[in-house]
């Protein structure tokens, strides 16, 4: 029997009783010759260096080890950006979060009759979540001109994105007897849907939102690289001038925020499940 007789082909078992089974061939060393494949060729497309990798790879812990001890003297110039980033990412993720409601209502196949305006809004969240948080906050730095307002915009799109997919998978799979039933009493889709719908959805949709809120406060950090505002801007200038012990406090402190908000979305997200 041949080396792909032995992987490929089905082993058949034959019983006492005449009967036989037949046991399917594993796909395993195939999914691994695609993965060693595709390692390979992207090897070759980036032009990836291990040896460069081990040679620079210490680099890393050197500029960590200027980071400590971090420059404690600096907290003060930290909190004004730190609730620039915080307040960024409440009210940008607050009003995607809002907007994507309407917007996902429109998407959903079993709300909408019409194909192309369920067509149209789904491509609107594919090209909103298409888009890097980055890219689309220097568009807006473009549009907005720089600070916090900027960086706002960028969050509130791509917390719409995110959580519009979501919402209207979700509402698809809802119960439409009573949005049914309210629609046969004469109300409109829009009393329906809120009246019905919601209800259903709420849980999900506010545990989606607290998760997003999470994320946006991480994404929000780091905006500052493109004019966004907020603590990436500090973050950024301190880097480009070298000044590691002030990075180290920027990140030690932007590390708590971020565990504080984590653990608070978590709590919230048990009480509403």
């Amino acid at each position: 029997m041949s080396l792909y007789d032995k992987i490929f082909k089905p082993k058949v078992y034959r019983l006492e009783n005449g009967k036989t089974i037949e046991e399917k061939a594993s796909r395993t060393p195939l999914v691994l010759f695609i993965l060693v494949v595709v390692s390979i060729v992207s090897i070759s497309v980036t032009g990836f260096n291990l040896s460069m990798l081990v040679k620079r790879g210490n680099q890393f812990w050197k500029i960590l080890g200027k980071m400590f001890p971090p420059d404690t003297s600096y907290i003060p110039s930290i909190w004004t950006p730190l609730f620039d980033t915080i307040k960024m990412s409440i009210i940008g993720s607050m009003v995607g979060a809002l907007v994507a409601i309407p917007m996902a209502m429109l998407a959903s196949s079993n709300i909408v009759k019409s194909k192309v305006l369920i067509i149209a809004v789904r491509l609107l969240f594919s090209v909103a979540r298409t888009l890097p948080t980055l890219v689309t906050a220097l568009i807006a730095t473009f549009i907005f001109g720089l600070g916090t307002t900027a960086g706002t915009v960028a969050i509130a799109i791509f917390t719409f994105s995110y959580v519009g997919k979501l919402l209207y998978e979700q509402i698809e799979t809802t119960d439409m007897g009573p949005f049914e039933a309210m629609e046969a009493m004469g109300c409109s889709k829009v009393r329906a849907f809120w009246e019905s719908i919601i209800p259903q959805i709420l849980p999900g949709y506010l545990s989606n939102s607290l998760y997003c809120f999470e994320g946006n406060v991480r994404y929000a950090a780091i905006l500052g690289y493109v004019g966004a505002g907020g603590i990436g801007l500090i973050l950024n200038s301190q880097i480009g001038w070298g000044n590691y012990s002030k990075v180290g406090m920027i990140l030690i402190v932007l590390f708590v925020t971020v565990v504080i908000i984590e653990y608070l979305s978590f709590w919230l997200r048990e009480k509403l499940s």
